[in-house]
Parts: structure tokens; C-alpha cells; sequence
């Protein structure tokens, strides 16, 4: 969608050292019902990036390329309000390692240019111990009013993840259940009196051969436990099985903790895991079965009255790959529908060491291959409205919740300018539309409904909503198709974003069937919104009528 850079985004891609601090809730964290909370019972909507700490060096990426001051106020000049933090269990358990300056960890590696790297960039943490250097990373992020989720990602400090890599699940042969809680209670430890450390995720991506759903309950209650005792005021986050793609056993029995109101679950999401065959099947068809897998595999959780954490999705930031821009965009309908907790796959732009490859590139990193710039500036803009909550507890707005009408593709919401200018713009402007059991759009301030005039015309309000053009079906199988019927002559269309944002209605395209048809300018959800926006009337509102595939009947793994 043409539309003009944002002052935001002009200071992440052109200042060299920025300056930016998030507003920070009131912590400790704790859970009511399906939303994360403050202390003071409003909804904290996490919206983070992966900082990768686990690998070899076990050290946090970047720290060659730049300060890590720097960092972190790039962290919150794009929006996000936390970081999850890797980290290998060796960090904690093994002294040796733990002990070890950073200087000496990229040595021993051969990485003689990322050692003068970091003595341009960091020459304070470059003969620090690596477990000093790690503190000194979410001091960063503190600084910058970032909250810290803490991810055991491996025991052993190397690249995730492989079914045969020894660190898939308890008992291999560098899993040792005892060391693992000896892991967690060390880190909870540590950061016992650091209020930005808000959550600690167990384990991530539990997989391999000896994966069972009995070792998964024993093992997560004691590292939950654990944690617990040594910290209570962090967020306890488990994660599922099939590299933490597999949460469905938890929808007859859920864990048993002596605690409450910290627990949360995580489950990934991305295109190369998800079930989908993005390329070769109709984009409608992927995205409805998609849905339909991830509610199965763990989504059902919210409706049960859970916090569900996507702590990884992520996608190729080049735009080049036709699979992960068509995941992307369901992804992030499914986002802004469930108003989803997510922290995105990655945010760095390269890594010391990965796979044996210097240097490597990280073709999913928010940052680029020098963690100068954005990789992906549009794409910044484009979740800028999900990092903020629709809905839960405590949001400003003192009316009924309101409909409003969201664009995936651009990440915009349908504004009514005017009764004859509908356009896309940022969702925080958006009007409070009432999405009604009689499938009317209606903007609540007004009274007036959306309407479709004919084929290529700009779609308009107006006050007669009893004709079949004000009738809004959601079709398709992704359900995003927003679809009426043309009063003169019966022709069914579709609202659709032109390239200049206008709202226009023409015939629904890609409907099924076709694989190389591209749909997604005519794909909008019309979600629930408890934001304060001006005008919002008192009406009451009604839920989407239908809701398809996101809520199927059977839940079976």
C-alpha cells in the first residue's frame, strides 16, 4: 500500500544511535483468565523479538556489529516492548563456561574479527565473564524500558533444533532432567530482584525419539515448580511437543501446580511447519486448513481461558518467497483476530557462528546482515498495529467493545473518511464500526452502513441497510472474503484495497481452486476492539456471526 514513511521508521533507518524507551507497565506480570496482566490489572500485550544468546559463543548475537545500548534502543524505536532472550542451560550449570570472558569464547572459536568487533562496540563486555555479559544485555534492555523473557533454548550452546542434536527432550544424552532444574532455578535466581525480567520459558522446542506426553507433565510441573519457588514473580511459560508445535494434549488434562496466575503456554507458528502447502494449493484453502490445524494444536487454549504465547513465528524478510509472504499474511490475520501475544523470529541480522558458517546471514532477522538498518522496513509498519492490544482487561475505552475492520496485507484499518471515502489507515484512527446479526456494517457514530454501489466503484455508507448490497457475508475458506450482493443485478463482490488504499468493491477473486491467484487485497477481518477511539458510540455490539474453521467442533490431535 502506498503510504508515507513513518517518523518512526525514519529514525531507526537513519540515525546512528538511538535514544528510544518503551512505556513500561506496572510490573510483576500475572494472568487472568486468557490475558497477561499488570499489577495493576491491565492487559499487557506481548509483543516481542527473539534475541538469539545460545549458540557457540554463548553470547548475544550482534555485540561485533554494535553497542549494545544501541540494540536495544532499536528494539524500541520498532515498536516492541519485550525480548525473548535465549539461553543453553551450560550457561548456569557449568562454571567454567559461565566464567569464561567473552574475548576468550570468540578466541577459541577462531573469530579474531568478532573479537575486534566487539573492542570497537562493546570493549566494556569484552574480557567480562559470559554470564556478566549476559546481565549486562538485559540491563540494556531494561534501560530501554524492554521487559526480558528468559528461553532455555538448548543445554549445550549451539544452533536449534535437530532430532538427533541430544537436546531434544528429557534423557538425551545432553538432557539431563536434574541439570535442566538445576539450569532453571540458577536463572530465576539470578534475575530474582530484576523487575524487566518478566517470564521464563522452560524449554524450547521439545522433540526426538523419546518425546513422550507423560516425561512432558512430570518434567514441566518440576521446571515450573522450580522457577516458581526461586522466582515468583515471573511468568511461567511451557512449551508443547513436535518442536513446540503440539500443544493438543493439554485440551482434556492440564498441568497440576501449586501456584496460579502465572502460567502461560507457548506454541510456534510458521509456514514450513504448519501442515500448509502454501505454494502449490489455493490461498484461501491453505489458510482456512492452516487455521484449522494450529486451533487444534493449541490455539483452543484461549477459548478455554488460557494465555497462549506464539513465542516464535517468523518468516524470509527478502519478500522473494511466495510460501512465507502467503503464510505471513494468515499469520497475521489470526493475530489481530485473537489478538494474539507473539515474539517474531528474529532479531538479528547475523550471527558470529551458525552451523559452522561465519558470519551467517539470518535471512528472517528484523535487522539487516550489519544491524544497521531495518531488512524489512514495510514489514514494521505492517505489524505496527499489532503490537498494541485490541482487547483485555483495562483498556481505555469505557464503552461496549466495537467492531473494527482490519487488512492484513497492509496491516491498516478501514476508515470512514466521509460517506462517499472509505480508505485504510492506521487501525488507532479506525472508526467503531457494529458488525451486526444481520450482517450490517454499521459505523456506531452515525447509524450508517457500508454499502456496495456497483463492480469497481468506491464502496460508500448510507442509512437504507435493509438491500442485500448492505448485507456483508464472510466467504471463502480463509472467511476473510467481506462479500455482498449487487441490489440492480445480483452480482456477489468483494471489498477490495486498491494499490492508493481506496475501498473499492469488485468481483471476488480466488475464491478456490486456483494456486496462483493472489487474494489477499480483498482479505479483511472484522475483529473486536476495546481501544478508545473518538466517537466509539454506546451501541451494543454483537460477535461475528460466523466464524468458520477457526472454531472447529472436534479438537483431536
Amino acid at each position: 500500500m502506498a503510504a508515507s514513511t513513518s517518523p518512526l521508521l525514519l529514525a531507526l533507518l537513519l540515525l546512528p544511535a538511538l535514544t528510544a524507551v518503551a512505556s513500561l507497565p506496572a510490573l510483576p506480570l500475572s494472568t487472568a483468565s486468557r490475558w497477561i496482566v499488570g499489577a495493576d490489572g491491565r492487559r499487557v500485550k506481548l509483543a516481542c523479538a527473539n534475541w538469539a544468546s545460545h549458540l557457540e559463543p554463548a553470547a548475544a548475537e550482534g555485540l561485533a556489529r554494535r553497542g549494545v545500548s544501541d540494540i536495544a534502543a532499536r528494539v524500541a524505536a520498532m515498536g516492541f516492548n519485550c525480548v525473548r532472550l535465549t539461553w543453553a542451560t551450560y550457561l548456569a550449570t557449568n562454571a567454567t563456561l559461565a566464567s569464561l570472558p567473552l574475548r576468550w569464547s570468540l578466541e577459541r572459536l577462531g573469530m579474531l574479527e568478532s573479537v575486534a568487533g566487539v573492542r570497537v562496540n562493546n570493549p566494556a563486555l569484552l574480557d567480562l565473564p559470559l554470564v556478566d555479559v549476559f546481565r549486562e544485555v538485559v540491563s540494556s534492555l531494561a534501560s530501554k524500558g524492554i521487559m526480558v523473557i528468559l528461553d532455555n533454548q538448548m543445554t549445550t550452546p549451539g544452533w536449534c533444533c535437530s532430532r538427533t542434536d541430544g537436546n531434544g527432550f528429557f534423557g538425551d544424552v545432553y538432557f539431563d532432567p536434574g541439570e535442566w532444574l538445576k539450569g532453571l532455578s540458577a536463572m530465576a535466581t539470578m534475575f530474582n530482584n530484576t523487575k524487566y525480567v518478566v517470564g521464563m520459558s522452560l524449554r524450547n522446542e521439545l522433540r526426538g525419539p523419546k518425546q513422550n506426553v507423560s516425561l512432558w507433565y512430570r518434567y514441566m510441573q518440576l521446571g515450573a515448580e522450580a522457577v516458581h519457588a526461586a522466582n515468583p514473580n515471573v511468568l511461567v511459560i511451557l512449551s508443547g511437543l513436535d518442536f513446540d508445535n503440539t500443544l493438543s494434549f493439554l485440551f482434556k488434562e492440564k498441568v497440576n501446580l501449586s501456584f496460579s496466575g502465572k502460567l502461560v503456554y507457548e506454541q510456534h507458528w510458521y509456514g514450513f511447519s504448519d501442515g500448509g502447502n502454501w505454494e502449490t494449493q489455493n490461498q484461501n484453502d491453505a489458510c482456512g486448513m492452516v487455521v484449522d490445524f494450529i486451533w487444534r494444536k493449541g490455539l483452543f487454549l484461549l477459548q478455554q481461558g488460557w494465555p497462549l504465547f506464539f513465542s516464535e513465528f517468523g518468516f524470509d524478510m527478502s519478500g522473494a518467497h511466495i510460501g512465507d509472504n502467503r503464510y505471513l499474511t494468515c499469520f497475521l490475520s489470526v493475530a489481530a483476530e485473537m489478538d494474539l501475544d507473539w515474539s517474531i523470529w528474529a532479531l538479528q541480522g547475523s550471527y558470529y557462528i551458525r552451523e559452522g558458517i561465519l558470519a551467517y546471514d539470518e535471512s528472517y532477522g528484523l535487522l539487516s546482515w550489519d544491524w544497521c538498518t531495518a531488512r524489512n522496513p514495510s514489514f514494521i509498519k505492517r505489524i505496527n498495529s499489532l503490537q498494541s492490544p485490541f482487547q483485555g482487561p483495562g483498556l481505555p475505552n469505557t464503552h461496549e467493545p466495537y467492531n473494527i475492520i482490519f487488512h492484513p496485507q497492509s496491516g491498516l484499518c478501514v476508515l470512514a473518511r466521509s460517506s462517499k471515502l472509505l480508505e485504510l489507515g492506521p487501525c488507532d484512527e479506525s472508526n467503531a464500526w457494529n458488525y451486526t446479526s444481520a450482517y450490517e456494517l454499521v459505523v456506531k457514530s452515525t447509524g450508517q452502513c457500508l454499502q456496495a454501489k456497483s463492480v469497481g466503484n468506491n464502496a460508500k455508507l448510507g442509512t437504507d441497510c435493509s438491500k442485500p448490497s448492505s448485507k456483508w457475508h464472510l466467504i471463502s475458506n480463509s472467511k476473510m472474503h467481506v462479500s455482498a450482493e449487487l441490489t440492480k443485478n445480483g452480482t456477489r463482490v468483494c471489498l477490495d484495497a486498491s494499490p492508493d488504499g481506496a475501498i473499492r468493491t469488485n468481483q471476488c477473486k480466488c475464491l478456490s481452486v486456483d494456486p496462483t491467484c493472489d487474494p489477499e487485497s480483498q482479505w479483511f477481518k472484522v475483529i473486536l476492539s476495546s481501544r478508545d477511539i473518538p466517537g466509539a458510540g454506546g451501541d451494543t455490539i454483537l460477535q461475528v456471526p460466523s466464524l468458520g474453521p477457526w472454531h472447529p467442533t472436534s479438537l483431536s490431535s
